[in-house]
């Protein structure tokens, strides 16, 4: 089976037990998770809406991240998923896993994958502040850029 198992954009609640699932294997000693969910404010302003948008390519971007990723590093498997649409504070924005022989492998997949998939992958919020003032933040900033 191969190390990248499970990658999407949604725009459908994420499922913890989906993504940890993909990642369980018996060669697996360790597996880490990351969830970002969405907070009620950003840099001390208090959040009153946030959606994510992606770029059509955004799956194929995860896919290359991830295959890089897998290929640098001693992992048993990848998994990760990231919602688009309007969300509310305690949603799931993104979840990624990774599974390895080892905790320090598992770990160091796993920041990497959310890492690179935060610069890397065409997928943007847009948040808009009590006061307000609303921001894209995201790769290539906003779904303006380049993708």
């Amino acid at each position: 089976m191969t190390s990248v198992r499970l990658l999407d954009i949604r725009d459908t609640p994420l499922s913890l037990d989906e993504v940890y699932a993909e990642v369980t294997d018996p060669a697996a000693g360790g597996i880490c998770l990351f969830v970002g969910t969405v907070r009620e404010e950003d840099e001390g302003k208090p959040v009153s809406s946030l959606g994510y948008s992606s770029h059509p390519t955004a799956v194929a971007r995860l896919r290359e991240v991830a295959e890089r990723i897998a290929a640098e590093c001693e992992v048993v498997a990848l998994a990760g998923v990231h919602r688009v649409g309007d969300l509310v504070v305690g949603d799931l924005a993104v979840v990624v896993a990774a599974s390895a022989a080892h905790r320090a492998q598992a770990f160091e997949a796993c920041r990497r994958l959310i890492d690179e998939l935060k610069t890397d992958v065409p997928v943007w919020k847009h948040q808009t502040f009590s006061s307000g003032d609303a921001e894209w933040v995201g790769s290539e900033g906003g779904p303006g850029g380049r993708a």
